[in-house]
């Protein structure tokens, strides 16, 4: 699905369906680096279960025109017009990692517009090494190598994957070397710079889910306790054996996760 966004194109997904801004909308947010191909083994689920569902390619990302946007309030607003171009007047939002940041604050900033979130890999603040910054912002390979050694908890180092043959570490590797104008940067120094978190969680008046890794290295689930506890009957999941790449590592049970909110 190609939608037209503050006057540059937008590429989503729909999980097979066609996009129906009437029937439940979900629209799905991806981490630093990524696209909407992360959501691949959920985003189906919900289309085909009284769902619509969009999960987009955020700007400068996969399909979707550039530049990057350099700042989770700005991104927050771009949601909104992505709304209005989808006909959506009010959606629940999935997110993962800077995702997550992007629907905390945009629930926050606009709960009008916002039925539900769920929080994938999400800490209260997001800081990035500045090393590992630079390197992104460089589009230096080795920025790729260190997200996705700790991107994945050990065990998806060596295979494990429900899928016969699926090569998680080596699927992030590509899906950031795909990235294009130091776009894993400028989204790292977006998720760095936020310190609006705590602010958000405690506006939030919709229902609330935590799906957090047991194992997640990067946003480990001590780090969204001040979240869970500013939100009024949030919903926490942890899912067992899984770093922070939740959604590809631990597919069926992050989407059991998803089911209880969706």
């Amino acid at each position: 699905m190609e939608l037209t966004v503050n006057g540059k194109r937008v590429y989503g997904s729909t999980g097979g369906r066609d996009f129906d801004p009437a029937r439940n909308p979900v629209v799905f947010l991806h981490g630093s680096g990524m696209d909407r191909t992360v959501w691949m083994l959920q985003t189906r689920y919900f289309a085909w279960h009284g769902r619509s569902v969009l999960a987009v390619d955020l700007p400068g990302h996969g399909k979707s025109d550039g530049p990057a946007l350099d700042g989770i309030e700005a991104q927050a607003e771009w949601v909104i017009a992505l709304l209005d171009a989808a006909g959506v007047a009010k959606a629940a939002l999935v997110g993962h990692s800077m995702g997550a940041a992007l629907a905390l604050e945009t629930a926050a900033a606009y709960p009008d517009r916002v039925s539900a979130i769920a929080l994938c890999g999400v800490a209260e603040t997001m800081p990035v090494h500045p090393e590992l910054l630079a390197a992104g912002l460089e589009g230096d390979r080795h920025a790729y190598d260190l997200i996705t050694s700790w991107g994945f908890d050990r065990k998806a180092h060596i295979g494990g994957h429900k899928a016969p043959g699926t090569w998680m570490t080596g699927g992030g590797l590509r899906l950031l070397e795909r990235g294009r104008d130091a776009v894993v940067g400028t989204d790292l120094a977006a998720s760095n710079a936020y310190k609006g978190a705590a602010a958000a969680a405690a506006k939030i008046a919709c229902p609330a889910l935590f799906v957090l890794g047991d194992r997640d290295k990067m946003t480990p689930p001590r780090n969204a306790r001040p979240l869970i506890d500013a939100i009024d009957g949030a919903l926490v999941e942890i899912v067992a054996d899984c770093g922070h790449m939740m959604m590809v590592e631990r597919p069926d049970e992050t989407l059991d996760a998803l089911r209880r909110l969706l």
